[in-house]
């Protein structure tokens, strides 16, 4: 009976170790004969701080139900994002719908500049240097979403070095270059 307590004790230590944010309670309303019925849409971000990150969007009558489900759907959607040390291998830009995001890989210090839900999914992502700018919609499901997007189209600076036919170092940024030659 011991052996079977362990792995939940485990499961419930990683779950622990993931950040969890709120990014969006919003008040739906589903128009019926008798009038209006409303709902909670909560959208929650989760991530490790170290490249895993996910999404989740749950409705329910209350709140704390809703949060519970969005919970749960993060957990399960959570993919591994690439990194180069504390920021990004390169500049892409993500498309969801209306919503546009461009992240641009910055230089150690600078921090995440980034607002609203943008900033939620990077730091939990564990992404300290960055430069971000949202265009078009202001939608906030969206503008995650196409962050998300962004961030699933990332490429480590190995395999973009295969596809170019470069050496890695060619593709490295001059703050990188700088540190190695020094």
């Amino acid at each position: 009976m011991a052996e079977r307590d362990r792995p939940e004790k485990a499961q419930f230590e990683s779950a622990e170790a993931l950040e969890e944010r709120v990014i969006e309670i919003a008040r739906v309303a589903k128009v019926v004969k008798g009038g209006r019925r409303f709902q909670f849409r909560v959208t929650v971000v989760v991530g490790d701080k170290k490249g895993k990150v996910g999404m989740g969007v749950g409705k329910a009558n209350a709140v704390p139900d809703a949060m519970r489900k969005a919970s749960e759907r993060a957990h399960k959607d959570m993919r591994q994002v690439n990194l180069s040390g504390t920021t990004i291998p390169h500049e892409i830009i993500g498309k969801t719908a209306g919503a546009k995001v461009f992240v641009k890989p910055a230089s150690p210090g600078t921090g995440v500049i980034a607002a609203g839900g943008v900033r939620a999914v990077l730091e939990v992502a564990g992404i300290r240097d960055i430069l971000t700018k949202s265009m078009g919609s202001a939608n906030v499901l969206n503008v995650v979403m196409a962050t998300f997007d962004a961030l699933d189209h990332l490429r480590s600076p190995q395999e973009e070095a295969v596809r170019r036919g470069k050496k890695v170092e060619e593709l490295l940024p001059f703050w990188e270059r700088r540190r190695q030659n020094a």
